[in-house]
This record gives C-alpha cells, structure tokens and sequence, in this order.
C-alpha cells in the first residue's frame, strides 16, 4: 500500500515559540508519535518517565517520554512524545492523530478529519454516542 508522510511542527508546550519542522511517518501500528531526542532537547522538551516498548521483531526497550505539541493542517493540540534513538524511524503515532482529530485512509494515503465517539452515561446506562437508547 506504500507509507504515507506528513510534515509536522513539534513544539515545546511551555513555549510554543520554540519548536520545529519534522517529516514523520504515519503509523496507525504505533501508539506514540516518536521524534529524535537531540531536536527534543533542543527546543527544551524534557522526559517525564520512561517506558517499555515492543519492538515489532518481539523485542523490549525502554525509552524516554514526555509532552509535544503538535500542530497539523491549522490543528494544534499536545500528545506523548517519544524521544526517539538513531535506529528508530520518526512516526506519527495514533494518539497524537486522534488528539488533533485525525485519521489515515490507507487505500489513499492521506490523513482525513475523523468524528470523534464520546460515551455517554445517561439514565438508562452506559450507551456509546450515536446508539439508540434500549
């Protein structure tokens, strides 16, 4: 189906001045966007923990993570980021797309505006939007 890539400006939410433009792939696989960590550090984005990964080959690694903003097509909105090692691909993760209100069209290869679902909670139990009421 081939690999759809997006520009994307990474930005420090205490500062969203400082910040800058990175090509990343779109991974509907990946939870978590990840960025190298020098640009992260650059522009004063600092881990807040780290975290467990599987790798696709079954692996387990640890890396660092912490909090970017993200704008995309005038969307703006702040996600995870993880602070990305030279042998990991920069990608845009799922998180980070659903946050700014976005999907991948695989067949097309582009990012498209999704409709959120929210859950309500109403008097006759717990029913997802857009449901009818039993």
């Amino acid at each position: 189906m081939g690999t759809t890539h997006v520009d994307v400006r990474v930005s420090n939410p205490a500062d969203p001045s400082r910040g800058f433009e990175q090509r990343l792939i779109v991974d509907s696989g990946a939870v978590f966007t990840i960025v190298p960590a020098p640009l992260l550090r650059a522009i004063g984005i600092e881990p807040d923990r780290v975290q467990r990964f599987e790798l696709a080959d079954g692996r387990v690694v640890t890396r660092e993570v912490g909090s970017a903003l993200y704008e995309l097509r005038k969307l703006r909105a702040a996600a995870p980021v993880v602070f990305g090692r030279r042998t990991d691909a920069a990608l845009l993760g799922v998180v980070t797309l659903e946050v700014l209100g976005l999907t991948i069209d695989p067949l097309r290869r582009t990012l498209r505006a999704m409709r959120p679902m929210l859950l309500s909670l109403g008097a006759r139990g717990i029913r997802f939007a857009g449901t009818a009421a039993p």
